[in-house]
């Protein structure tokens, strides 16, 4: 299953380009990252989460440019591939219901407090499993 969020675009992602700059994406997935995995969720389901994730890597493909209007983008996020210790979040941005952007981030759970990766709990991969589903591309 996917979860969509409207993310704004701010006149200030534009470049020299006039369109919206790459970096900029980057943080559209933060936003719909956030809002899956800290505000989506119940309260019990977000404190595992809150104690830590770290970006262990990016994939990001552009599929056509992005002009700024004032109508935001649709973002949808979904998981895959959950393992003992990682896992994956997809993205496809969506401008005007036309595809610009596909991508994806490793996430791995830490422990900040000990400065060391942890493994999920159970109802982390049981929350995480809710929200699966496999990239179209």
């Amino acid at each position: 299953m996917r979860h969509t969020v409207q993310v704004p675009m701010r006149w200030s992602d534009m470049d020299a380009y006039q369109h919206i700059n790459n970096v900029a994406f980057l943080g559209y997935f933060e936003m719909a990252r956030v809002s899956l995995l800290f505000e989506h969720p119940t309260h019990d389901e977000r404190t595992g989460m809150r104690r830590g994730l770290v970006v262990a890597a990016h994939d990001i493909r552009y599929k056509r440019s992005v002009v700024y209007d004032a109508e935001p983008l649709e973002v949808q996020i979904w998981v895959s591939g959950v393992r003992a210790a990682a896992f994956t979040c997809h993205y496809e941005v969506f401008d005007h219901g036309r595809l610009a952007v596909t991508g994806s981030t490793l996430l791995a759970p830490f422990d900040f407090a000990l400065q060391r990766p942890r493994r999920l709990t159970p109802g982390e991969r049981e929350f995480l499993a809710r929200w699966g589903d496999e990239p179209a591309d």
